[in-house]
């Protein structure tokens, strides 16, 4: 079987091609040097008797979780290593290993990441070791994040299905019906505005084009599509000036905080009511749970508002899986560890409390510590909004082979349409322009959709 690393433009094309979303693709060059990986994977015998000792990096705190498989699993001893989340050093390491030929067996890595590491031959070919059989033990759209040229290169671990977390008795104080739809959205805010003491009934994170990127995503917008060998970007299309000119009017009127969410000034407003609602994703819980406890039982979860009364329309932030870096001398055994602290119930359930996101796994929901009524939410089975979310998302949403340098586009011109200078739908079509730019300097083909 050939072990040969794929070429730059066959990914590409893999990506463009696929029926999952396509991940982000970020700078893979430092100093004119493409990283890659200086050895490749290759299964080693092993001993009667003898463990196998395998590394797993990660940053979500999964320690009870690994040590739950090594007391299970004797003859394979796991180590895990935590390290910086993805982009802020995460992801510098693993390449790092990869290029000095001692990475660590398994990795946490981020769907939109995935392209990037196989483009430098990062990710181990794992068809080579029975994960095809797997396939049906996961939802479809995740496990095809790892999938390049037909042949599986990761395990998915989780996704994040949106809804909206609200502060049942603040609204209710304020005689404020759970919005439904985004015009009541608005409504709710101008009420929370003159009856709040200053509360607001969210923020708006011009920091986060991850979360702006969801809103139109929800709406229906297609940031990137294919057509042939052409990539055709449309973050300036109809559905995204809607939802930016949306919240645009929310900033202009003051009917919101201008606050990046998971910061000490946004948990400080959750803590003392001054925020009433979150626009999250289901790993928000355990933010939620662990940055305000004071607020238990205060909470409930509703469906992400609608654009249009009766629709069931819903989006995904976030989402990540477990890798089999290029370089393993346990391969096969590597891959039944990923299988399995992904869809062992009690793996799972040990997993959730510490907000590791929506199980990919098929059938592991029913029964877990997920399918149950939550103190902190009031009592409320609360997730079984988000399975509802999980169903209506659109999946054949993309990403751009440049999703990271679209974020910091974004993001800078966010930044200035705060500081007064432009509106979110003039970032928008910049952020556009600049995309194309991004991806033809690549030596793609490219061209904006309007």
């Amino acid at each position: 079987m050939n072990s040969s690393p794929p070429s730059r433009r066959s990914v590409l094309r893999w990506g463009a091609g696929a029926a999952g979303a396509l991940a982000a693709l970020p700078a893979l060059t430092a100093c004119g040097q493409t990283v890659g990986a200086a050895r490749t994977s290759r299964q080693e015998s092993t001993r009667p008797g003898r463990k196998v000792k395998l590394t797993f990096w990660t940053w979500v705190p999964m320690q009870k979780t690994v040590d739950l498989w090594n007391k299970t699993h004797p003859d394979i001893h796991v180590e895990m290593q935590t390290i910086p989340a993805s982009t802020q050093g995460g992801y510098q390491k693993m390449y790092s290993a990869l290029t000095a030929g001692n990475p660590p067996d398994l990795a946490q890595v981020e769907y939109q990441e995935l392209p990037a590491f196989m483009l430098v031959n990062g990710l181990t070919d794992l068809s080579r070791y029975g994960a095809d059989a797997l396939r049906d033990k996961y939802v479809p759209w995740q496990w095809n994040q790892g999938v390049f040229g037909g042949r599986v290169h990761t395990v998915p671990q989780a996704s994040g299905p949106m809804g909206l977390f609200y502060r049942q008795d603040l609204l209710a104080k304020w005689g404020i019906e759970t919005p439904a739809t985004w015009a009541d959205f608005e409504k709710a805010a101008r009420v929370v505005k003159a009856r709040g003491g200053g509360a607001r009934l969210s923020a708006f994170n011009p920091n986060s084009p991850a979360w702006f990127a969801a809103m139109c995503w929800q709406r229906g917008s297609h940031w990137v599509r294919t057509q042939g060998d052409t990539w055709i970007v449309g973050m300036n299309d109809d559905p995204s000036r809607e939802v930016a000119e949306y919240w645009q009017r929310m900033v202009r009127d003051d009917l919101v905080f201008v606050e990046p969410d998971m910061s000490s000034g946004w948990y400080r407003q959750v803590q003392t009511g001054q925020v009433v609602t979150w626009i999250g994703p289901q790993w928000g819980d355990a933010l939620l749970r662990g940055n305000a406890p004071g607020t238990k039982g205060k909470w409930r979860v509703a469906p992400l508002p609608q654009w249009t009364a009766g629709q069931n329309a819903s989006a995904n932030w976030g989402g990540a899986s477990t890798a089999v870096l290029q370089g393993s001398r346990h391969p096969r055994e590597a891959l039944q560890f990923a299988h399995w602290i992904n869809s062992d119930p009690k793996a799972v359930d040990l997993n959730i409390a510490v907000g590791y996101g929506w199980p990919a796994a098929t059938g592991v929901f029913r029964g877990s510590a997920l399918d149950k009524p939550d103190p902190f939410f009031g009592g409320q089975r609360y997730n079984d909004v988000f399975t509802a979310s999980d169903r209506a998302i659109d999946t054949s949403w993309k990403w751009s082979p440049t999703t990271d340098a679209d974020f910091a586009h974004l993001g800078d011109a966010f930044g200035a349409v705060m500081a007064g200078d432009g509106t979110l739908a003039s970032a928008l079509a910049d952020a556009q322009k600049r995309a194309v730019d991004d991806l033809l300097a690549k030596g793609l083909k490219a061209r904006s959709q309007s």
